[in-house]
């Protein structure tokens, strides 16, 4: 059974699902979406975060690395060409202006960590959410660690891109899931593969599927779509997406609002932000959010 890394457990969460949560981010996702705002979860092995605002010039980076990739001379710090991720740097670099990025944790240590957090959960509805990343990408060991939460008293929820094995995901993980948010991103089959990697055949197909098991299993399902200006924001993709959800019957959907924050975290990656997105680092309007709420509203569904 293959484990996953863990990007953090981050706890008194409002924003991942109802009530107050533990978030549980997992490293790994099968897309690639080019404004990615968790860039530090698409991979599945661990990586060196390198912040040069921390850094405090005290060389101790160059002393310990046995590949004499860092150097405060060179331009960021690391030659990630010669960096072998050992992480020793990360061990010992004073201001952790070097960090690993993804953990590895166990099932018990996850469900201990947060069952500490229950008073918080059963007073607000909430409980403890999968993230990442995609955690559908480990279904076997993440569908046993649902189940244990489940039987520690927790309630799962699941945050989705929609991009999984629909019947292994029905039979390990989805009995033990009380809410669901899954990413609509991109309605155009080819415009998806374009910005997110893949296509949408199958995203499209599961939010179906989700929709259709989600009375009879007793989860509830709210499709969500990131604000991405001039790819996923147009009038055209939410129109498209909005008649989607009225072909299936779905009555409320959620927009998340653009959110620049993601350029320094792929800076401290060493990733090349794309080109189409180098100078979008500003916030969206609320006009312009009312707007793409407005395309949703006018057919009936709550948004």
């Amino acid at each position: 059974m293959k484990s996953p890394l863990v990007l953090e457990l981050k706890g008194n969460s409002l924003d991942d699902g109802p009530g107050i949560r533990t978030a549980v981010f997992f490293k790994g996702c099968p897309l690639s979406c080019v404004w990615c705002h968790n860039p530090e979860s698409k991979h599945t092995e661990a990586e060196l975060s390198v912040s040069l605002s921390d850094c405090i010039g005290c060389g101790t980076c160059k002393k310990v690395c046995p590949q004499k990739a860092a150097d405060l001379a060179q331009q960021g710090i690391v030659d990630r060409a010669k960096c072998v991720r050992c992480f020793l740097c990360t061990e010992s670099c004073p201001p952790k202006a070097l960090q690993r990025v993804g953990r590895e944790m166990s099932i018990e240590d996850i469900v201990k960590k947060c069952a500490a957090d229950k008073p918080f959960y059963e007073v607000s509805g909430g409980g403890v959410t999968l993230s990442g990343g995609e955690p559908t990408m480990f279904t076997d060991w993440v569908g046993e660690l649902a189940l244990r939460l489940t039987e520690e008293g927790m309630r799962v929820h699941l945050e989705t891109c929609g991009m999984f094995d629909y019947e292994k995901v029905r039979g390990k993980l989805l009995p033990y899931v009380s809410s669901i948010y899954m990413d609509v991103k991109i309605a155009d089959r080819e415009a998806h593969r374009k910005y997110c990697g893949v296509y949408n055949d199958v995203i499209l197909e599961n939010l179906r599927r989700l929709f259709a098991d989600s009375g009879e299993m007793g989860f509830s399902l709210l499709p969500r779509t990131p604000l991405i200006p001039e790819i996923t924001d147009t009038d055209e993709n939410l129109t498209a997406i909005m008649r989607l959800y009225k072909e299936i019957g779905i009555t409320r959907t959620e927009l998340l609002p653009y959110n620049p924050t993601w350029y320094g975290k792929t800076e401290k990656l060493g990733v090349s932000v794309p080109a189409e997105l180098e100078g979008v680092r500003h916030w969206q309007s609320s006009e312009k959010l009312e707007h793409c709420k407005d395309i949703f509203r006018s057919e009936g569904i709550d948004c």
